[in-house]
């Protein structure tokens, strides 16, 4: 669904908006579309100059960072802590990250790991949230999850690659 907000911001599902980096110019345009929070998933390294937090607050909106700098930050941990704070959002919020992929693996994981969705659905929707160049990453972290279920009910264990 197309959201009010410029182009590179999409609605993956009701009351979120998701896409790539904000800058101080977005922030009326945010405000005005109804945006009361913003999810920032990028890391202090990736802000140059812009003090995202402090702008986004004095614009009169709620402001949260879950830093993921790349895949490796891709894990339960990361992935409980999105399901919170999209949870807690109070009114229509933004998930952002430099370009939209950081948030639609989470997406996508959150899908598989906390909401019981199969592999293909929980890519499609990570899809959905902006997951692309991450895809890859998600499919094996999501393939690792059910070699290790699938070895927890059975005698002999399977391999797993279960490292990353």
């Amino acid at each position: 669904m197309p959201s009010p907000l410029p182009e590179r911001f999409t609605i993956p599902t009701n009351g979120i908006h998701t896409g790539g980096r904000i800058t101080a110019d977005d922030l009326p345009a945010l405000h005005a579309a109804g945006i009361r929070h913003v999810i920032d998933l990028t890391p202090d390294a990736e802000k140059a100059g812009f003090d995202e937090a402090g702008a986004v607050r004095a614009a009169g909106m709620a402001y949260d960072n879950l830093p993921i700098a790349g895949a490796g930050d891709l894990d339960r941990e990361a992935v409980v802590a999105f399901d919170r704070l999209l949870q807690a959002a109070e009114g229509p919020t933004l998930v952002h990250c430099a370009s939209g992929n950081r948030v639609g693996a989470l997406a996508a994981l959150r899908a598989a790991w906390l909401q019981g969705a199969g592999e293909e659905a929980a890519v499609e929707e990570g899809r959905r949230w902006g997951l692309r160049g991450l895809e890859g990453e998600v499919r094996a972290r999501l393939a690792r999850e059910r070699c290790l279920a699938d070895a927890r009910g059975s005698d002999g264990a399977p391999r797993c690659d279960t490292g990353g």
